[in-house]
């Protein structure tokens, strides 16, 4: 199928993308800011995440961006991850004119101040405590990432490397993160609605035109050197019961093979036919939950499987069923029909994300930033593609034990 879009990029730097939808009464904006915690300084971590919350703190002529928007009947959100930050609003379509205002006003004109800052560093603070220290297993991404890079900055979360970081956040450190990422030639807008898209281009250009761009070009970042060996990680304590995490390096996401990764998570674990739920979490009963997952990166990622023992399950004997259900992965070629099965969920899934105006624009943004904007129409024929013998050969490659990172929670009164 082939999307129909505008491509613009303004004389600042601004990549513009506009989606007609005229089957819809609503209006969507999605802007895409190239920074996530990779761009971050080792030394300030959680940068990009603590500056997506500034962004809430109001604007030069608009104090409360959530007041204007819920006037208007919009909703509204953004969230940061590795790669990147992205802020989205959903709209009566005739107010589009005032998305595009208040977006203007908040990414070109926030208020950061010392007491946004204090503000916004208290709340996250609070939740570094609660989501990542003071619950059981919460920081199994801190430990994890940490485990199984060594060099590149996934090494740390998007919440960041530790504690004191986002403590010890400077005004002046903050400021210069905006000046450096918050900037037009850093962000990509895309717009999905009953629009002419020349016109969009037109009023996009009026609000956002005269701002002008940052020049500011990033140093490459450090590549992740290939690991030759098992490591291993185990953390006594007061926890619910046992649990495992095994992290796999895989390809990025725009790289040969990542598709074929995916598609080897939804052998393993989707659906109660998959591999894992059907040998060891129903049939031999050795876990209460066991799931496996990409990370779904832009640079070299991670292939997860992560899971809880069930009652009374020894985590020695849990790890191996695994590591037995993966060696035999490697070993033989998937079914036709472990593929299919596969394929269509992930069809469906792909087919339904473009109902929704709001997906178009977050998608477009994304392979825009990945690549371009023209390969999304790409991605369900990257799926199509893959065969079970390249399921095959990618799980030969990656669920290797020297490629393996193993984080496992042992209980205390399971510690020997």
């Amino acid at each position: 199928m082939k999307t129909e879009f505008t491509k613009k990029i303004l004389p600042n730097g601004l990549t513009v993308l506009v989606h007609p939808d005229p089957d819809t009464r609503m209006g969507s904006l999605n802007i895409m800011v190239k920074v996530g915690s990779r761009d971050e300084d080792p030394e300030h971590t959680g940068f990009a995440h603590l500056f997506e919350h500034l962004m809430f703190s109001g604007s030069q002529h608009i104090p409360s961006y959530d007041q204007v928007a819920q006037s208007m009947g919009a909703e509204n959100n953004a969230f940061t991850s590795n790669d990147l930050t992205d802020y989205y609003l959903t709209f009566p379509a005739h107010q589009l004119e005032v998305a595009l205002w208040l977006e203007r006003d908040r990414m070109g004109c926030p208020v950061i101040d010392q007491n946004a800052l204090d503000t916004q560093k208290s709340v996250v603070i609070e939740e570094f405590k609660q989501r990542y220290l003071n619950q059981p297993y919460g920081d199994a991404w801190l430990e994890l990432r940490n485990l199984a890079y060594k060099t590149h900055p996934y090494r740390w979360a998007t919440i960041g490397k530790e504690l004191a970081h986002i403590e010890k956040a400077t005004l002046d450190v903050v400021l210069d993160f905006k000046n450096r990422f918050y900037a037009p030639d850093r962000m990509i807008l895309a717009v999905s609605g009953p629009y002419e898209a020349e016109r969009v281009v037109e009023t996009v250009h009026r609000w956002f035109g005269d701002w002008a761009s940052s020049g500011y070009q990033p140093q490459p970042r450090p590549q992740e050197p290939v690991q030759n060996g098992i490591r291993r990680l185990d953390k006594p304590g007061l926890y619910p019961a046992p649990a495992l995490y095994m992290a796999f390096h895989m390809p990025g996401r725009g790289e040969t093979g990542y598709h074929a990764c995916d598609l080897i998570t939804d052998v393993l674990s989707r659906g109660q036919s998959s591999r894992l739920f059907r040998n060891l979490v129903m049939e031999r009963g050795l876990f209460s939950d066991l799931n496996a997952y990409v990370t779904g990166d832009m640079d070299p990622g991670l292939l997860v499987v992560s899971g809880h023992c069930a009652p009374g399950v020894d985590l020695d004997l849990a790890e191996n069923a695994v590591w037995e259900t993966l060696e035999r992965l490697r070993h033989e070629e998937i079914t036709e029909f472990e593929r299919d099965k596969s394929l269509h969920q992930i069809e469906s899934s792909l087919v339904f994300a473009r109902l929704q105006g709001l997906n178009m624009a977050m998608n477009l943004c994304y392979f825009e930033y990945l690549s371009s904007a023209e390969n999304y129409d790409l991605e369900l024929d990257c799926y199509r593609a893959v065969t079970p013998a390249m399921i095959k050969e990618q799980a030969s490659i990656v669920l290797q034990p020297r490629n393996a990172s193993v984080l496992r929670y042992i209980p205390s009164d399971h510690a020997s």
